[in-house]
Order: structure tokens, then C-alpha cells, then sequence
């Protein structure tokens, strides 16, 4: 045992169990992604016992070691080629990595997912261990004359072997992690075993390839995957960074076929590598817009103005009372007395008409108590008032406790689904021609972005959400009729022209849309 005091013996042994776990990595690549054909529970299981009786098969070909001498004589002779046993070895071995590393990669580019709901199907456990064994039997040759090339003496053969087993044990599980949880790894993997089995049949046949050559490929495309999955990370990262709900609607408004503000300059519906997003027609796309951007909205944007909220007055005859119950098609109104900002209750139509016809008045009794809410309310908050309303409408105050107007379950569907305009309402937004509008100046500009198919209309940093306040901000005073304005997006042109003008409202634009070209500047 005098040698075990020789340190080259303990230089051999490191030298060789990092030659070990360097000629192991392609293996324990193959059996991390065939692990991953197995159900969670049995991963672990599978490469333990994989690398196991790899241990034992590497112990008994060093025993061996007359026998594998013997693989290097000429066994078969064929066409001017001489093959010895360890030559066949290798074909073998490297003719079952190309066809079983072209089913994973054909597998992982071009397989089918499984539907939505649909179990994933799992591979058999013992399958896939004798998959790993075979594997393990070609790569063991490698190793094992490896050792018998480098050391003289068998204890160190077998500990350089046992050890580097060992350190492959412990790096699998994680290894198998990293390599499943990033596609284009695996793809790369793949990629090499592609290139270690047209290694093994090249030498197969007499025509040795180089293992520094492969090894400084394989470093090459390690080191670019490397810069990759660095570059998706901070990627990633950067995306962390913004509100998941922003990054939420963009997704899936992206994956409806809208455009998004980014993207306006890059590409248009007109383009035809767009024409396969779009899966959902136009209505559909507008809705679930709706529903992605209405927590953003104001509730200024959604309600009944003041000037449009039909209520009773007190002060009023009965017969007065009962002609504008029956000219105005609700069933809900703000009871008041003198001004709309003197609320007495909400009356039901029906109950004050029946107090109409057997009291002569309306009765208290029978009001209910008005719901108000601040003008600063979220949309969110002010469904859920809505919904304990029990159909009942919304007043909406501002600081000073001045009514602004009222919110009714349909004026939140509204904002979703367009207009459902009521008996006595005209459409805000009625066509006049190809590529023209008449637009009332109350039309909400969330609506109109979406009828006109364009985006820039919308600044949430203003105060206004109607196409009159839109175009107060643009001429900076109350325009007169004739007065004209345009508004000029990524793929569109607009000329907004004011029509008639209600005292200090302005009641009614002119919208058309400009058909030719148009420049990349938004004005």
C-alpha cells in the first residue's frame, strides 16, 4: 500500500474524477430531460437508480479490464472497414442518440400540446430507466478506458469512478430543474447529443473526431446561452418592474389584435403579417378593451351629466309630475325639491304614480334614501355600491356637495359594451357617410377611440372624457360652428369640425376621416 503515499497517485485521481464528471455532463443532460417524461413524484427515483446501476456497470467493466482490452481487436470486417467490439459499441451507441435526440427535438419543436384541461400523458417509469441504462452503457466505455489510460493501479480507478458518480448524483436533481424550466437549454442539449452521437458513429467507423473540438463547440454555444438567458432575465426583471395588471391588459389586447401605443409605428391592421392575430371580431375586441381599461376610467366618464339627469320636482303640479313620469322612459328618479342638489329621496315611477292618482302628492314614506358617492370614486368601488343599490341609481357629488350627475347599472355596461341609448335618447355617435361621424359634443371619448379605430384620443392626465372637452382643450375657448381641428394618429387622419354650438356646450361635431396618406407624426 506504499503507493497510496505517492502523491502523482493522488494528482492521477484528481485529474481523473474531473475527467469523469466532464465526460459524465452529456449524460446527465439526457437523463434530465428524460426524467422529465416521468411524474414528478418518480423523478427522482428514475436517476437515482439510473446512476446507480451506472456506478455498478462502470465497478464491473474496471474489473473487467482484460475483457475491454479485448474490444479494441478486430471483430468484423465489412466493405474495407475492420470493427473491433468496442467500435460497434459506439455505433450502437451513437445511432440510438441521433434517432432518440431527433424524436425529443422533433417532440419539442413541432408536438402537439395537450388541450386545455387535458391531463398531461406520463411515460412508463421502468421505460424510461432502461433508456438511462442503455444510455449509460455507451458512455461508460468512454470513462472506463479513460481510467484505464490515465492510472495503473484499480483502487483508484474505482474511487475516481465512485466519486464522480457521487457528484453526478448530487448535481442531477438540479440540473434536471434548470435544464426543464428553460426551453431553448433543452433544445441546445439536444443539439449536442446530436453532435455526440455523429462523434461516437464517425469513430465508429475509424474516423476519429477530435473531443477538444467538440468541447470548444459546446463551450461556445454554453457561453451564448449563457448571454441569452442572462439577457431574458434582466428582461424579466425590468418587466417585474411595472404594475402586473398594465402588463396583464397588454397581453391580452396584444393577443386580440390591438394595437398598442409602442407599437403603432411598427404595425398597422394594414400589414399583412397582422392579419393572423387577430382572432376576435371588432365587437369582441372592443369589449374586452372595455372591461381591461374600466378600472382607469373616471366616474365622471361613465355617469349621466347633470344637464341630461331627469328628476322631479316637489314644487311641481301632479299633473305636471305625472306628464314627465310618463314622457321619460325610467323607472328610478331623483325626487328635489326646487334644485337638483335638494334631494328628498328616489322615487320608483310606478309608486308615485300610484300616490299620484289616490294622495294627489308623492309621499315621503314611499322615497327611498338617495345613495351618494364622491366624484373621485374608482369604478371598482362604484360597482360594488351599485350592486347594494338593488338597481337603485347613483348620485354623484363633488367637494362642495354639488350634484354631478348620477350612475345607473347600464351606464357601467355602457362602458363596456357600447351604447344601449334609451326611447327618448339619440346615439351620441350616428354615421353620416363612408369615413364620416356627427358625434354629439357629450360622447365619451373611450367610445369614440374605439368606433373610429384609433388610439391618442384618451389622456388620463386631463380632466375631460367627452369629445367636447377634448376639443375645449384643443382651441383653449369655446369654439363658434365652422371651427375646425384635426387629430392626426400613427395610421389615420381625423377632421373635427364643430356643427352647433348649445349656449356654452358644444352640442354637435362633425367627424370624417381622412383617407390619404398620412405622416409618422402624431400631432
Amino acid at each position: 500500500m506504499e503507493w497510496l503515499l505517492d502523491p502523482t497517485i493522488w494528482v492521477g485521481l484528481f485529474t481523473l474524477v474531473v475527467l469523469e464528471i466532464v465526460l459524465g455532463i452529456d449524460n446527465l443532460i439526457f437523463i434530465a430531460i428524460l426524467a422529465d417524461k416521468l411524474p414528478p413524484a418518480q423523478r427522482d427515483r428514475a436517476r437515482v437508480i439510473g446512476l446507480s446501476l451506472a456506478l455498478f456497470m462502470r465497478l464491473g467493466l474496471l474489473m473487467g479490464i482484460s475483457w475491454l482490452v479485448q474490444l479494441k481487436e478486430p471483430w468484423l470486417s465489412f466493405l474495407g472497414f475492420q470493427f473491433s467490439g468496442r467500435d460497434l459499441i459506439l455505433m450502437l451507441g451513437g445511432f440510438f442518440l441521433l434517432f432518440k435526440g431527433t424524436l425529443e427535438l422533433h417532440e419539442r419543436l413541432e408536438g402537439t400540446r395537450p388541450e386545455f384541461g387535458q391531463a398531461r400523458t406520463y411515460a412508463d417509469f421502468w421505460v424510461i430507466v432502461t433508456q438511462i441504462v442503455v444510455l449509460d452503457a455507451v458512455f461508460s466505455i468512454d470513462a472506463v478506458i479513460t481510467a484505464i489510460g490515465m492510472v495503473d493501479h484499480l483502487p483508484v480507478m474505482m474511487a475516481a469512478v465512485i466519486i464522480a458518480v457521487g457528484v453526478m448524483l448530487i448535481a442531477s436533481k438540479p440540473l434536471t430543474i434548470f435544464v426543464n424550466a428553460h426551453p431553448t437549454v433543452v433544445v441546445l442539449c439536444l443539439g449536442f447529443l446530436l453532435m455526440i452521437g455523429f462523434a461516437l458513429v464517425a469513430e465508429g467507423f475509424g474516423f476519429k473526431v477530435p473531443k477538444g473540438y467538440l468541447y470548444a463547440a459546446i463551450g461556445f454555444s454554453v457561453l451564448i446561452e449563457l448571454l441569452n438567458q442572462l439577457a431574458r432575465h434582466n428582461g424579466i426583471k425590468l418587466e417585474a418592474g411595472r404594475p402586473l395588471r398594465e402588463r396583464t391588459a397588454e397581453a391580452v389586447l396584444r393577443m386580440l389584435g390591438k394595437r398598442l401605443p409602442a407599437e403603432t409605428f411598427t404595425a398597422t391592421p394594414s400589414q399583412p403579417g397582422n392579419a393572423g392575430m387577430v382572432t376576435f371580431g371588432v365587437e369582441e375586441r372592443n369589449m374586452v378593451s372595455g372591461v381591461l381599461t374600466l378600472a382607469e376610467r373616471s366616474v365622471h366618464s361613465v355617469m349621466t351629466p347633470r344637464t341630461e339627469i331627469s328628476w322631479i320636482d316637489l314644487d311641481d303640479t301632479p299633473q305636471d309630475i305625472q306628464k314627465q313620469i310618463a314622457a321619460v322612459p325610467h323607472s328610478f328618479f331623483p325626487v328635489c325639491r326646487a334644485s337638483v342638489d335638494d334631494v328628498v329621496g328616489i322615487g320608483r315611477a310606478k309608486d308615485m304614480i300610484a300616490d299620484l292618482l289616490t294622495h294627489g302628492n308623492i309621499r315621503k314614506v314611499n322615497l327611498r334614501e338617495p345613495i351618494i358617492v364622491h366624484d373621485t370614486i374608482s369604478i371598482i368601488r362604484l360597482m360594488d355600491t351599485l350592486k347594494r343599490s338593488r338597481g337603485q341609481l347613483v348620485l354623484v357629488a363633488d367637494e362642495f356637495g354639488t350634484i354631478q350627475g348620477l350612475v345607473t347599472p347600464i351606464d357601467v355596461f355602457e362602458a363596456i359594451a357600447g351604447e344601449f341609448p334609451d326611447e327618448d335618447e339619440v346615439p351620441d355617435i350616428v354615421s353620416d357617410g363612408v369615413d364620416q361621424w356627427r358625434v354629439d359634443g357629450a360622447a365619451d371619448l373611450h367610445h369614440l377611440e374605439q368606433l373610429l379605430d384609433t388610439e391618442g384620443l384618451v389622456d388620463e392626465a386631463q380632466d375631460y372624457t367627452t369629445l367636447a372637452g377634448y376639443l375645449l382643450e384643443r382651441f383653449g375657448q369655446l369654439p363658434v360652428a365652422g371651427d375646425r381641428c384635426e387629430f392626426v394618429s400613427a395610421h389615420a387622419r381625423f377632421n373635427f369640425e364643430v356643427v352647433q354650438i348649445d349656449g356654452r356646450r358644444i352640442a354637435q361635431v362633425l367627424v370624417k376621416k381622412i383617407t390619404e396618406a398620412v405622416d409618422q407624426t402624431v400631432q
